[in-house]
Order: C-alpha cells, then sequence, then structure tokens
C-alpha cells in the first residue's frame, strides 16, 4: 500500500512516522509513506501557497494551483483509488472507513490550512472528504497522522499478531472488553478468575458480555446504531 500525503508543514508528520508501528510497517515494506511539501510547487519566487478570500474576510485560503499541480504529478506517475481531504466538514471518521481504506492499494491524503482549500480543488480533485471530530484543528496534519495510523494497523504485516486488530473496539460494533495482565493479584487487586480457568469457551463468552455491558454504559449509540 501506498500513501501520499500534501502538506505544507512536512515536519510535523516525519517525526510520528519514524516511530512504532508504522516505522515497522515501513521497514517491512508493507506500507511506503510519501511525504509531500506543497511548498515546493507554490506560485512565483515566493512559492505562494495562500491568497486572500475573495468576497473578503478574515483568514487565508489555499491556492488551486499549487494543489492541483502536485496532484497532476502524482496521479500521471500512478493510479490512486482515493483523493482524500480532511477537513471539518467531511464524513465522520470511524472504523468503518478504516477497514475499508485498509483495502486500497494508492491513496492521497490532502491536509489542509488556514480557512481551508479553494473549493475548486474539492469539487475537481477531491474524491473523499473525513472529519476527525466536531472540532478545529490548526491544520490537516494531526488528522492525517491519525487516519494513516488507523489504517496502516489493519495492513497485513503491520502488527507482529494479524488478529489482534481484529478484535478492537468497534470492530464488531461494539467497544473491547477489560485487559489484564500480570502479577494475577497486585495488593488484594484480583484478575477475574475466568480468565485463569483455561476455559476458552468460557472466556469467549465473558469478554462478550464485557464489551456488551462496556458498550452500554459508556456508548449506548453503538448498540442503538446496531439495531
Amino acid at each position: 500500500m501506498r500513501i501520499d500525503i500534501i502538506t505544507c508543514l512536512p515536519g510535523l508528520l516525519e517525526g510520528f512516522f519514524s516511530q512504532s508501528i508504522i516505522k515497522r510497517a515501513i521497514d517491512k515494506k508493507v506500507v511506503d509513506i510519501v511525504i509531500h511539501d506543497l511548498r515546493e510547487y507554490g506560485i512565483g519566487k515566493n512559492k505562494q501557497i495562500d491568497d486572500y478570500a475573495f468576497g473578503g474576510g478574515a483568514g487565508m485560503v489555499m491556492q488551486i494551483e499549487p494543489l492541483a499541480n502536485i496532484t497532476h504529478k502524482l496521479t500521471a506517475e500512478r493510479s490512486y483509488d482515493d483523493i482524500i481531504y480532511v477537513t471539518p466538514d467531511g464524513a465522520r471518521f470511524d472504523q468503518k472507513q478504516a477497514n475499508f481504506l485498509s483495502l486500497l492499494h494508492n491513496i492521497i491524503i490532502v491536509c489542509g490550512h488556514y480557512k481551508g482549500v479553494d473549493e475548486r480543488y474539492r469539487q475537481y480533485f477531491v474524491t473523499r472528504e473525513i472529519s476527525v471530530g466536531d472540532y478545529v484543528l490548526s491544520g490537516g496534519e494531526i488528522p492525517a497522522a491519525l487516519i494513516t495510523d488507523a489504517i496502516i494497523r489493519l495492513v497485513p504485516g503491520s502488527l507482529n499478531d494479524e488478529t489482534s486488530a481484529l478484535t478492537d473496539s468497534f470492530q464488531d460494533g461494539l467497544l473491547a472488553p477489560p485487559v489484564f495482565t500480570r502479577p494475577a493479584d497486585y495488593e488484594g487487586l484480583k484478575v477475574p478468575e475466568i480468565l485463569l480457568s483455561g476455559d476458552l469457551k468460557k472466556i469467549e463468552e465473558w469478554r462478550l458480555e464485557q464489551s456488551l455491558k462496556r458498550t452500554r454504559e459508556r456508548r449506548p449509540d453503538l448498540l442503538d446504531n446496531s439495531l
């Protein structure tokens, strides 16, 4: 899988992708992540990428030309399954979307800034718009990193145990059950006996019960959505 990320602040992403699971996935060639500095495609000697909004108002707008130029370059080199723009007014990102995106081969993620990008770029280039929540950040780099992380851990070969991702919260529409590790007894705080029993069938039944209980208490909306 290849993920190209277009940003005007590449330094915000480089450190994130040099650690942990994503770095291992890159080293194992499970995924190729390429960060593109939008300013290299800026207009004029100052490499301008933004300008004032037509009609006035506060804030700057990212120009269509630099974004179009780099997008044309990338799409001329390979075919992309999706060109994603991260924006507060996009569709809410969830596990279902992460699962779908993890099955694609090549995607582009565009990081917005300022007041956003020229609407014409969204209309004629972007194929999917994603929001990571009902709040506004200073740029699209954090959402891009979040989306990339959620996708990559689902790609076979990224995790040491590939079944781990399949038991995460939201995969079955429920929150994950509580988990425990050694010691079995910490100052009187004991691990549930069922987990020490070795009876796999009963353990799975317990975990399902706990998932339902936790979901009912903390995210009842998930149960409502599954009806």
